[in-house]
């Protein structure tokens, strides 16, 4: 019997969905038997995931990154403990090591992501929005399916580096913000007669914010003798990305070596930082109009057109 080039075309989306669907299922098998030996261990770490981030660990960013920040995480610890195989070998390449390894610092991630484990995120996450997005579009046509596909491939490969830069971001937005409030309190405590360890730990028992869990953590290091007070500072400073703290750690760096007087430093310092993060502040509302013509010139402005001049091109119409 003679089959039709129409009807083949007309069953080739569906034959695409199925050969799809049966890959994504073939993919989960292999992952299913492959991982039946350690059973044990991911129960291990699916306790540890529930425990841990049921508050421990919170982020700055919010929605889609911060629910790719704790999947990163999860699969960081998974590999840690051999709940979950590798499919990626390490990557030889430095450079973009240092440059993940620099992100993921200050993301304030450094002591829990290692570069490899982000690649490891990005190739899943492609291959699983790729076979998704593929499947979904095959179902009406098979150009639509491969496009779909690609665009799912590459935004899986884009995003856990999207969700680290949103951190980051987020984080720097704000030390803008309590970066002034540790070098008010730290500026009127020197100046009432308190130690420097006593008006670090003054900030961070009265102010629940992230980067006070951070100072806190800082100085529990170095009075537990795990770093020098020095380091711990140092190490501060690097989780983030500001050269305004990089001077104010080493202001106090200098003066606690040095015995010379801080609150001044401090104090101006604050005011600087304020400064600084007004000056940023208006800068985004500034930008805020150019922002908008977007949109506006995209979504809005063909309606307007559409809706004075659609009544005058249809009487135009019926005139001819």
């Amino acid at each position: 019997m003679d089959v039709d080039a129409n009807e083949l075309a007309l069953f080739a989306p569906a034959f695409a969905a199925v050969w799809l669907a049966g890959l994504a299922a073939a993919l989960a098998c292999w992952h299913w038997l492959s991982m039946r030996g350690w059973t044990e261990r991911r129960r291990e770490a699916s306790g540890l995931d529930k425990e841990w981030l049921g508050g421990k660990q919170a982020f700055q960013a919010q929605g889609v990154a911060a629910a790719v920040l704790r999947h990163l995480l999860s699969t960081e610890r998974r590999l840690a403990l051999g709940a979950a195989r590798r499919w990626l070998p390490d990557s030889g390449q430095r450079r973009a090591q240092d440059k993940m390894r620099e992100l993921i610092r200050y993301a304030g991630l450094a002591e829990q992501v290692h570069p490899s484990s982000v690649r490891e995120v990005r190739f899943r996450l492609g291959l699983l929005l790729a076979a998704a997005a593929g499947a979904v579009g095959s179902v009406l046509s098979l150009e639509l399916g491969l496009l779909l596909g690609a665009f799912g491939l590459v935004t899986g490969l884009l995003l856990p580096g999207w969700a680290l830069q949103q951190e980051r971001d987020a984080r720097s937005r704000a030390l803008g913000r309590e970066l002034p409030e540790l070098l008010e309190v730290m500026g009127l405590g020197l100046r009432s007669g308190l130690s420097f360890d006593r008006c670090f730990a003054l900030y961070h028992q009265h102010f629940p914010t992230a980067f006070a869990r951070s100072c806190a953590l800082a100085q529990q290091q170095w009075m537990l003798g795990l770093k020098t007070r020095e380091q711990g500072l140092r190490d501060l400073a690097e989780c983030y990305d500001s050269v305004l703290l990089s001077r104010v750690v080493q202001t106090m760096i200098r003066s606690l070596r040095f015995g010379t007087s801080l609150a001044e430093s401090l104090e101006s310092a604050a005011q600087e930082a304020r400064g600084d993060y007004k000056a940023k502040r208006e800068e985004q509302v500034a930008k805020a109009p150019v922002k908008m013509m977007l949109p506006t010139g995209t979504l809005i402005l063909p309606a307007m057109l559409l809706l004075v001049l659609g009544p005058v091109l249809l009487e135009l119409m019926e005139g001819f």
